[in-house]
């Protein structure tokens, strides 16, 4: 049975998957990333990994894995099929498509960015299954973004397309690490959420789900700081889609899982700030939950098989997108 190898590599963990020509998930398994012993591990155990799951395939389903889709936390050069930069792993430079395809038997890979890999997925299975255009948001220990365009991912010139985390939207606001004041992702993220609501409770332990907990109870400690993160939430989005006009936001990550108590109050903050020559989009949660990566490193794997045999895709990527030979 033809399949292909999905790998979504995060800072402590990899989520790996072997995916069928329609799509279907043939075998999942995980696995630590080895990080505590530094980036050459890291780099080794994705390889081991790697190859464990096409001996598997080829045992289970009479043929090794046809291509590899990779995603992976950080900057990827998809010409050169290099992960430029990915600080949770202490990568820089590493040529991860090579040592690929070697280790697998010279097959194709394809390398993507975790969050535009994600997006990928949501925009063609999940919950953006039909917009032409959409922006996925994942709200969680930071904020990035995918921008999805007739069912394929725009990365831009450099691969940084999409990173709304970084739109300043209170120049006042705490530093961030990119070096600016007042980014979305230091007001809006999980992560700001668990800090704010850890100083306003008195509780060092607290975090963004607690906060939530407690806006649902009336607490208008935690009603202060949730409100807090919409507002700048939705400045962000609104200059979003000012520049898209998509026709679905799709919100995910840990504060998402908060529900109606994020989605309510968010998407009529957004409403407030529409005017005449702006169209307020479809504000929906992320439907692919922790699996979105390794199924969009799945649908990267099969796009390039396609574009290698000659096979144009449905939704055609872009020439500068992530998909790679």
């Amino acid at each position: 049975m033809r399949h292909v190898i999905a790998l979504d590599v995060g800072g402590t963990g990899m989520k790996a998957a072997l995916v069928g020509t329609d799509g279907a998930l043939l075998h999942e398994a995980r696995r630590a990333t080895g990080r505590e012993r530094g980036p050459d591990a890291v780099v080794e155990s994705i390889l081991d990994f790697a190859a464990e799951l096409r001996a598997y395939g080829e045992e289970r389903f009479g043929e090794p894995a046809a291509a590899a889709g990779v995603a992976i936390p950080g900057i990827v050069d998809a010409e050169r099929g290099i992960a430029v930069y990915a600080a949770n792993l202490g990568w820089s430079d590493v040529p991860l498509r090579a040592l690929l395809s070697e280790r697998l038997g010279g097959i194709p890979v394809a390398l993507g960015h975790d969050v535009r890999t994600g997006g990928l997925a949501e925009g063609r299975i999940g919950a953006g299954q039909g917009a032409d255009r959409f922006l996925f948001v994942p709200l969680g220990t930071g904020i990035a973004g995918a921008i999805g365009i007739k069912g394929v991912i725009e990365p831009g010139s450099h691969g940084g397309a999409g990173e709304i985390g970084h739109i300043v939207v209170r120049p006042d606001g705490p530093p961030c690490s990119c070096g600016q004041r007042g980014c979305l992702e230091r007001l809006a993220s999980a992560a700001a959420v668990s800090r704010a609501w850890a100083e306003a409770s008195g509780d060092p332990d607290a975090d963004a789900a607690d906060c939530a907990k407690a806006v649902e109870s009336g607490d208008p400690r935690a009603q202060e700081v949730w409100q807090y993160a919409i507002e700048a939430l939705a400045d962000g989005l609104l200059t979003a889609l000012t520049l898209l006009d998509p026709h679905t936001l799709i919100i995910g990550g840990g504060l998402a899982e908060a529900g109606e108590t994020l989605f309510v109050p968010l998407r009529a903050a957004v409403e407030r700030r529409i005017v005449t020559f702006q169209t307020l989009p479809e504000i929906v949660p992320a439907a692919l939950g922790d699996t979105a990566g390794c199924l969009g490193a799945g649908l990267l794997a099969w796009d390039l098989l396609k574009l290698q045999e000659g096979a144009v895709p449905a939704q055609h990527p872009h020439p500068s997108s992530e998909v790679t030979t």
